[in-house]
């Protein structure tokens, strides 16, 4: 019936490949994303503002 011409071979395997490399990149950021949840830790980012829980109190001393 119809054959596809060796061009749209090579480019569906290359489209298989790509496939495969967004494939692994999704579930490594998953994967990574499932740890930093389970640690349980609170993230906090440098934001410029004083963070009360950072100040040392006097309780400490």
């Amino acid at each position: 019936m119809h054959q596809d011409h060796e061009l749209h071979t090579r480019r569906k395997g290359r489209n298989f490949g790509i496939l495969g490399v967004l494939f692994a990149f999704v579930v490594l950021i998953f994967g990574l994303t499932v740890v930093k949840i389970q640690t349980g830790t609170y993230a906090e980012a440098f934001d410029h503002v004083v963070r009360p829980e950072l100040v040392p109190s006097e309780a400490s001393e």
